[in-house]
């Protein structure tokens, strides 16, 4: 096959910005081991799991330097100068945008909610998981491992070094992190980093340490060190992998979530070694740049190593657009969600809203499975045994020495996943990175605190911001009775319930598996990022380039970079690819692996309906006259339209 390059400049216009790190509170007690460890210790204690550390030039690891033509072929690596009337939209180290305005309680950097219960009380008593609640809509867990590899393209908010503790009470007796009753434990919690210009005479505004555009840095990396750390550099254009065809491992010492060590892999995002199933979706595109990689040198023989790097990273980005587009979020938010594409518009400030990364886009923590079922080519359980997420946090043995990332990918097909809701499992609540207090964690609770550090309004100050009406009772907000005692158990009104709480507690509106306020930022951000990115595929890629790519969905590209066949669904999205909505009666997945834990019924307490809160406009979860522009609500912060443009 013949294909028909487009090359331009080819040169490497980039930024060195920050190499920074993930901070993730972990449960510590009076008698923490680690108390007596040095200050280089100390600072790694925030986060024992992660152990990142920051360099000492991260200001001007910041600065951007401009491309030599304004008009590259390729993207920069941080993401800088995508818009040319604004080079710092959509770059590592910008700032989250606000649309709505902060609610700091003293109106610079406090954190919000200082009259709210504490947030592991509020995990206790609505989020509590007791049985499996499989999702209406027949999704499987590609589903959130999906979500959770495309976030991890577009958005990332590390802790402050040196840590700004604000600890999360744990209530005494809790049964997992306070067993003795001793009313003195505390979950760790260290605050996001944040522009140090803010929070001192202006609100505090939290950093975007990634680019913000669906451009695949996940695969190559947000800064020129890593995405050349990544290289073969070999003439043949391709990554880097280790033998087996698997990641390669973090020998240059590059900062990590696990540790900088040579036991962990290492990719274009630093959380590649979270969960196994992330590892599997960093392997299968690092293998999918290479398949690229070869088609072209093979096609285009007078390419260089960096021309066919080069043009495999943009058409490997132009895939994850269009899965994202045409695959993901039809399946989260309906087939008719996003508006159709209409071309580049220079005047969207396409950043990534505060409102999304640290409240909306975190519902899939609620979508998780406890299991992750490992499944060979008959759909039977692997010799290996399906996998308990608990023991996948930061574990790459069970990738190579357990039968490869195959199974995994089969059985991320195979289950339903959770409902999107107030319930989430035990191995995130209780168990996340470790057992509690021997650094396991609570996912809610931290939730629910990071809202609050980044001084994010309430549910009803947002739901008013965003031009919807305020719920005036917990019933206007689900009509699940359960949820309505629990929020009323843990709230005084419904004016004080936390944001994520909220978006979460809501019924989801017709077609979606979100309620209205978290359908509407989710839609809203994707569509931000799409028609504010002047590197869109349809606008960059050629035509043989383009008949590539729009021809493969997720399932093609993992038949294409394994041994997987025909097993699975052509729409993996979709439990034996029957694309669903929940009045189609839920069917039952009919190639479920025999050994495998199957998915159950609607429980007790599944949120019954698919109706919108009584407030809210029927329909698409858009607010009434459309509600307020990309651009916010007038004097509600930094503005969402392109502030640079003219």
């Amino acid at each position: 096959m013949l294909i028909n390059i487009q090359i331009g400049n080819t040169g490497l216009y980039v930024s060195g910005l920050l190499l920074l790190n993930v901070a993730s509170p972990v449960f510590a007690q009076d008698n923490n081991p680690f108390s007596q460890n040095t200050e280089e210790d100390r600072v790694s204690e925030i986060s024992p799991a992660l152990r990142i550390n920051h360099p000492n030039n991260r200001a001007e690891n910041r600065r951007l330097v401009e491309p030599e033509s304004g008009n590259t072929a390729f993207r920069t690596f941080d993401g800088s100068f995508n818009n040319l009337e604004n080079s710092g939209i959509g770059a590592a180290g910008a700032q989250l945008l606000r649309l709505v305005a902060p609610a700091y309680t003293d109106g610079l950097s406090a954190l919000a909610g200082n009259n709210r219960q504490s947030p592991r009380v509020i995990s206790n008593t609505v989020f509590a998981q007791s049985a499996s609640i499989p999702n209406q809509f027949n999704t499987s867990d590609h589903l959130w491992q999906w979500g959770q590899f495309l976030d991890h393209d577009i958005d990332l908010t590390d802790g402050s070094d040196p840590p700004e503790p604000a600890n999360i009470a744990v209530p005494s007796g809790d049964v997992y992190f306070d067993p003795g009753s001793s009313g003195t434990q505390e979950i760790p919690f260290n605050r996001s980093l944040y522009d140090p210009t803010t929070g001192t005479n202006n609100a505090r505004q939290q950093l975007n340490e990634i680019t913000a555009w669906i451009d695949a840095s996940n695969v190559y990396g947000s800064n020129a060190e890593r995405a050349a750390a990544l290289r073969s550099n070999d003439g043949s254009g391709k990554l880097k992998t280790s033998a087996g065809g698997f990641l390669p491992y973090n020998t240059s010492g590059l900062a990590n979530a696990g540790g900088s060590d040579g036991n962990f892999f290492i990719a274009g995002d630093v959380r590649v070694n979270e969960q196994a199933g992330l590892i599997a979706m960093h392997t299968l595109f690092v293998r999918e740049h290479n398949r690229l990689a070869e088609l072209i040198a093979d096609s285009v023989p007078e390419l260089n190593g960096d021309q066919i790097y080069q043009i495999a990273r943009r058409m490997v980005g132009a895939e994850m657009q269009i899965i994202t587009f045409r695959e993901y979020l039809p399946a989260l938010l309906g087939p008719e969600a996003i508006p159709s594409y209409s071309g580049y518009n220079a005047n969207i400030n396409a950043s990534i809203s505060n409102t999304f990364s640290t409240a909306a886009y975190r519902y899939g923590h609620s979508a998780l499975n406890e299991t992750l079922l490992r499944l060979d080519q008959f759909g039977n359980e692997s010799e290996f045994g399906h996998l308990a997420l608990r023991d996948a946090f930061f574990n790459p043995l069970v990738i190579t020495e357990q039968g490869g990332i195959e199974p995994i990918l089969r059985g991320l097909a195979n289950q339903r996943s959770q409902a999107v809701d107030t319930q989430v499992i035990d191995d995130v609540r209780n168990f996340l990175f470790g057992e509690p207090g021997s650094g396991g964690f609570d996912l809610v609770s931290l939730n629910i605190q990071r809202g609050r550090d980044h001084g994010l309004p309430s549910y009803n100050q947002t739901r008013i911001a965003l031009g919807f009406s305020p719920a005036t009772s917990f019933a206007d907000i689900s009509s699940n009775p359960d949820i309505q005692s629990r929020l009323a158990d843990v709230y005084s009104n419904v004016g004080d319930i936390d944001l994520w709480v909220g978006g979460l507690s809501e019924d989801p509106i017709a077609g979606s598996q979100l309620g209205t306020l978290f359908h509407h930022i989710v839609s809203e951000q994707f569509t931000a990022l799409r028609d504010g990115d002047r590197f869109w595929y349809t606008l960059q890629l050629s035509t043989q380039e383009r008949e590539i790519v729009e021809n493969l969905s997720l399932a093609d590209i993992i038949r294409l970079n394994t041994n997987i066949g025909d097993e699975i669904s052509d729409d993996v999205f979709h439990i034996s690819g029957q694309n669903t909505s929940p009045d189609s009666g839920n069917p039952t997945p009919n190639n479920s692996p025999s050994n495998a834990p199957q998915p159950t019924g609607p429980s007790d307490n599944e949120q019954p309906g698919n109706e919108p809160p009584p407030n809210d406009p029927p329909g698409s979860g858009l607010p009434p006259n459309g509600g307020p522009p990309r651009d916010g609500p007038p004097g509600n912060g930094p503005q969402r339209n392109n502030p640079g443009a003219t």
